[in-house]
């Protein structure tokens, strides 16, 4: 199943980066190193196994953006499940970068007018941390009124913390099919292990792609930090020829649990019984492996018969 993805914005303002270094295992300081993009960029990224991204990262200078909307209107903006577009908050060209954005949605609304819309307000870092939620929300406001009558989802990002995370795992969480089927299963498992949370993370990327809480948490963003670090320290296991396979944290307040759990996806388990063993818990994630590897299309001929997830209590 493929989903063509554009992803634009004016030159500088840091597509290739956040793209890189979600797809393509780059860490934040190395993408001062990157290039500027020259017309387009193709690239084809599995993800979930059966879901493959058909990434179009367009590059940003004047004469190209010209160019996609003139010539090559049609090949660009055509079929398009999602359009991501950056704004560099700190541009000094706010003016021509909503007219280039108009122009888009005018390409979208023409050629593709089912496509979800996303606004990453980007490089927020730059922004004093007193200022940041204020200058989003007028940004937000001004966006949607522009895009109307289509809606879009705006988020606050920087390569240098998680919010880049929660972007992009917003944005995958509308292109995966099954999604609510996944979340109704997953909610089921946590409810019969008795955890208060169970996550998947996709497994390439640690994009948080299904969650289930059954207790609220102060930290909002938790599931982000955790992707990042996470993937980090993965990032950082290849790089001594090791493989990373598993976490275990336990304290006398909680014992959480990241295991490799289908083929595409890592689980978090977080359980706040701590006498519940870690030999039960690996159990019953093993237990629920092959029910969830239906889900993702991998054993498709049980997808009619294995509706159960044969877990011990």
């Amino acid at each position: 199943m493929k989903k063509k993805v554009l992803l634009m914005g004016k030159s500088g303002s840091g597509k290739t980066s956040m793209r890189s270094i979600i797809f393509a295992n780059y860490i934040a300081r190395d993408t001062r190193r990157l290039g500027a993009t020259i017309d387009v960029e193709h690239s084809h990224v599995r993800f979930l196994g059966n879901l493959v991204l058909n990434l179009w990262d367009c590059g940003g200078q004047e004469a190209f953006m010209e160019n996609y909307f003139a010539s090559q209107r049609d090949n660009i903006f055509r079929s398009v499940e999602v359009l991501i577009y950056v704004f560099d908050v700190e541009s000094r060209e706010i003016d021509r970068d909503m007219h280039y954005y108009q122009t888009c949605l005018d390409a979208i609304q023409q050629n593709s007018p089912d496509a979800k819309i996303f606004c990453l307000i980007h490089k927020m870092d730059l922004i004093q941390e007193d200022q940041r939620d204020v200058i989003f929300a007028d940004r937000e406001m001004s966006l949607k009124q522009l895009s109307k009558p289509l809606s879009c989802y705006c988020f606050k990002t920087s390569i240098w913390d998680e919010t880049l995370y929660k972007a992009w795992s917003s944005i995958m969480y509308k292109l995966i099919p099954n999604v609510q089927e996944l979340e109704s299963d997953l909610g089921r498992f946590a409810e019969i292990i008795n955890a208060n949370e169970v996550l998947l993370f996709e497994k390439a990327t640690f994009l948080v792609i299904a969650r289930i809480e059954l207790k609220e948490h102060k930290d909002a963003h938790r599931f982000e930090k955790i992707s990042n670090i996470i993937k980090q320290f993965k990032l950082s296991c290849g790089k001594v020829a090791a493989s990373f396979q598993s976490v275990e944290v336990r304290n006398k307040d909680f014992a959480c649990f990241i295991e490799q759990f289908t083929s595409s996806t890592y689980v978090m388990v977080v359980l706040n019984d701590t006498s519940i063993s870690s030999e039960l818990t690996l159990m019953n994630i093993r237990s629920a492996r092959k029910h969830f590897e239906t889900l993702e299309g991998i054993d498709r001929k049980q997808l009619e018969t294995s509706r159960h997830l044969g877990i011990r209590k």
